[in-house]
């Protein structure tokens, strides 16, 4: 079960045009795994921001000095963010994790191939880690739209047998998109299953690559949560079940991780048709 921490910041240091904070987190790491997201309560307690971010989980340490520690990254937007990155060295910050599906890890050594957006990309790390432990080949391939909006090249060079950047204006790695490049990394690794995460647009595109040549896979979908813990209603979008059916399914709860075959990318953000339970014409619901 999630459990809401009353945490301080380790550190905050930069990473490009992000910040990666690192936070107490007590027991929060003895059950986090990849792809699990924490909610973080910003803007201090007199704050009249009153909805939790949620951030991807990039990476945790369950015994040290600070005790259990996890670490976030942040790119400062809006007002919420632009406070978060501004906090120092023991100031207070109230977080609830693990939320969400994390990624299934196979069970056997398979080929990997690992595709992040941006800092999208923050989750892959820790999964890279849980993946080379159960001898699973990575490869990564990562992308943005310039060279300072990448996030984890040198930490990926450490720990994946190939790694590929591309940067939309060419500014470093290969010009274009990481779909430009997936479909080549997958050939020549014969990779058996896809991890992604970042744009929607990233994830469709990358969706499809994969079960273009029968591939498995499994993206973390970057949807607006509003409450994190499946009470809102907010991030809902369409994905098939096991038996066929589209259902408008919660990101925070039956996901992040979704099948990457199994979302009905094109209509996410509408209520397809045929959707379980979805408004007919007359007014009543399927």
């Amino acid at each position: 079960m999630p459990i809401q921490y009353r945490s301080e910041v380790v550190s905050s240091r930069r990473a490009g045009q992000y910040h990666v904070l690192t936070l107490t987190a007590g027991s929060i790491t003895e059950t986090t795994k990849p792809g699990h997201f924490l909610g973080v309560a910003i803007g201090g307690d007199e704050s009249g921001l009153l909805l939790r971010r949620a951030f991807s989980i990039h990476g945790v340490q369950e015994r040290g000095v600070f005790g259990g520690t996890v670490d976030i990254v942040v790119a400062a937007h809006g007002a919420g963010t632009r406070w978060l990155v501004g906090r120092h060295r023991a100031d207070p910050l109230d977080i609830i994790g693990p939320l969400g599906r994390p990624f299934s890890l196979p069970r056997d050594p398979v080929s990997c191939a690992l595709v992040g957006g941006g800092y999208g990309s923050a989750p892959l790390f820790m999964l890279a880690e849980h993946l080379r432990a159960r001898g699973c080949r990575v490869d990564m391939v990562l992308g943005a739209g310039t060279e300072e909006k990448l996030f984890g090249v040198l930490e990926a060079k450490r720990m994946a047998s190939t790694v590929t950047i591309t940067t939309d204006d060419g500014t470093l790695g290969e010009a274009g998109r990481v779909t430009d490049a997936l479909g080549r990394v997958m050939d020549q690794h014969d990779t058996d299953v896809v991890y992604a995460c970042g744009p929607m647009g990233m994830l469709a595109a990358v969706a499809g690559i994969a079960s273009e040549r029968g591939v498995y896979s499994q993206c973390a979908v970057e949807e607006s949560m509003a409450c994190g813990v499946g009470v809102c209603m907010t991030c809902v979008l369409p994905v098939i079940g096991d038996d066929g059916l589209t259902r408008m399914v919660r990101s925070c709860v039956e996901g992040p991780v979704f099948r990457g075959d199994r979302v009905r990318w094109a209509e996410v953000g509408t209520i397809p048709p045929d959707t379980l339970g979805a408004p007919d014409l007359d007014g009543g619901s399927r």
